[in-house]
């Protein structure tokens, strides 16, 4: 008998991913990727062509069907793999990416009278217009001491599914009174796969407040907003299901769209950072997981249940059952080197980088690491997507000091490269100070391929660094979570110990580098406080007037 196969399907921020994967040993056997046709919405609406305000990000969910349509048959067929072999199928998302939707999953920007309402679209993780409505939801929660608010840092995110459907209210009540739903689209595409509508305990928690089987109460919704009183019996509950649990079958039309057996199993959904976490063999205490992209989101189980400022949440199950799982994270990393890349490297650059026969990234990187530590004088915040952990404050923007005249383009990049390493120890030493044990930080994601930024980040958190040992982790962790969904293995653990890959203590620490790298992180921490925690208002007043000047009078 052949060898039984899982997929598992990564819904990123531009692209998804399928992977063919043996749940006897892990074997990657065959990808597929699936580029969204509408990428990422932060400028015009498509249907209208209409400008987004600032801070808007939406997508259009059509194009995640797309995926498994293209994606999945694609990586059968690269694996030469017959799909009768296949006894699982999971997905991961990004999160918090929520839509509104009617009674029977159908988004509602896919209704022709709201084709035209940007909120009618998805609302991608990165959408950080709600922060006036999550500030709103932190100053309430304060002043009424509500219990769930320390198990999130004290602070909740703009990011995140209250915010989000608060504003959504409060800007579009026409969008809101139509919603049935309100889903996150780890749940969706799983509603999809199997006609079941069930809410992973993964979102639920960490982007839903749900805490000890308890949402925000009807009297602190309606604080914030009269009509806001109901949102979660009305729009938000459902069934919960547990990580690695069976969600249903796949259905005969999502067979016919995949190439894949009718009736297989379909796992609850995910979020893409909590899945890598087996796919990396990380699911034991103390090993924190960083997974590296355009974003950095960082999980950690942990024995203890303690309360850490600024972080995205603690959440008991949320990672693998039986352990406290905790989430933190960064807004932006990759996307910060891309958007230099972009904007702010001169042309001879790209001749050298093309004459070498490199990419611009590569270019830079390598002239960066001949540059002893310090040398360029500079010291950067990495905000430019705001700050998810441990401020959460997504006003936030942006600096780079110490500039003269003589700065170079490879100093401003070394720069941000330490200045998103240093966003790391912070939300590392955060944990330490409550009480949380991190004892290695594992990494996993494109930016692994940069093997100078995987040694400077051993040298700012000054720990090993070890690193996964598949270029698809979440894709890989989806299939994970899929062999258990089909009774292939008993729970995770034991799934991750036989189909997980990493290798260990890749990186360690120079001590010389990690002593320098300490001199500067002092510096970064004084300017962080600085500019985040009120020292100056700046950052928040420039955030105001680039709204004013975007927003048509």
């Amino acid at each position: 008998m052949r060898d039984p196969l899982t997929i598992g399907v990564d819904f990123g921020t531009l692209s998804g991913r399928a992977v063919v994967v043996r749940v006897s040993d892990g074997a990657e056997l065959g990808t597929a990727v699936y580029e969204y046709p509408h990428g990422v919405l932060d400028r015009t609406l498509p249907a209208t062509g209409a400008p987004l305000p600032p801070e808007w990000a939406l997508q259009v969910p059509a194009d995640y069907l797309g995926v498994l349509r293209t994606a999945v048959p694609e990586a059968l067929r690269e694996a030469g793999a017959d799909p009768a072999d296949v006894v699982g199928l999971a997905t991961d998302f990004t999160a918090c990416t929520v839509v509104p939707t009617t009674v029977d999953g159908t988004p509602l920007c896919e209704l022709a009278e709201f084709e035209g309402e940007p909120h009618a679209y998805v609302k991608l993780w990165r959408h950080h217009a709600a922060q006036p409505q999550a500030d709103r939801i932190n100053a309430l929660a304060r002043k009424r001491e509500e219990k769930w608010l320390p198990r999130y840092g004290g602070l909740i995110s703009s990011e995140w599914e209250f915010a989000k459907a608060l504003q959504v209210l409060e800007d579009a009540p026409e969008v809101y009174a139509a919603t049935a739903h309100w889903v996150e689209l780890a749940d969706w595409i799983v509603w999809q796969l199997t006609g079941n509508y069930v809410r992973n305990a993964c979102t639920a928690g960490y982007k839903g407040i749900l805490q000890d089987g308890e949402y925000p109460s009807a009297e602190f919704l309606a604080e914030l907003n009269p009509g806001f009183a109901d949102f979660v019996t009305a729009k938000l509950d459902r069934p919960l299901g547990r990580l690695g649990d069976r969600a249903g079958s796949l259905t005969a039309e999502a067979a016919a769209w995949t190439g894949l057996p009718e009736g297989i199993a379909v796992a609850v959904g995910n979020v893409d950072a909590h899945v890598t976490a087996p796919a990396a063999r990380a699911v034991e205490p103390g090993r924190l997981v960083a997974i590296m992209g355009t974003s950095t989101c960082h999980v950690l189980n942990a024995e203890e249940l303690r309360e850490v400022p600024g972080m995205c949440g603690v959440v008991e199950g949320g990672i693998v059952p039986g352990l406290w799982g905790y989430e933190a994270g960064q807004s932006g990393v990759g996307d910060i080197f891309g958007w230099f890349v972009e904007h702010g490297v001169p042309p001879r650059y790209h001749e050298e980088a093309r004459e070498q026969g490199v990419s611009l990234h590569e270019h830079l990187t390598a002239l960066a690491a001949e540059q002893p530590i310090g040398a360029h004088g500079l010291l950067a915040l990495d905000w430019h997507s705001g700050n998810r952990s441990v401020l959460v404050d997504h006003e936030l923007s942006g600096v780079v000091l110490g500039q003269t005249l003589a700065t170079r383009a490879e100093d401003t990049y070394r720069a941000l490269l330490e200045a998103t390493a240093f966003g790391t120890r912070t939300i590392i030493e955060a944990f330490r100070r409550s009480g949380v044990p991190v004892t290695e930080l594992v990494v996993a994601g494109g930016l692994v391929r940069n093997t100078f930024l995987m040694q400077l980040y051993a040298d700012v958190v000054n720990l090993p660094l070890s690193v996964i040992g598949s270029t698809q982790g979440p894709a890989l962790g989806s299939a994970i979570h899929a062999a258990v969904a089909a009774g292939a293995y008993p729970d995770i653990t034991a799934a991750a110990q036989a189909m997980g890959s990493a290798r260990g203590a890749v990186y360690r620490p120079v001590p010389e580098n990690a002593a320098a790298y300490d001199r500067l992180y002092a510096d970064y921490r004084e300017l962080h406080d600085h500019f985040g925690r009120g020292g100056s208002e700046v950052l928040h007043r420039l955030a105001a007037r680039r709204r004013e000047a975007a927003t048509p009078a």
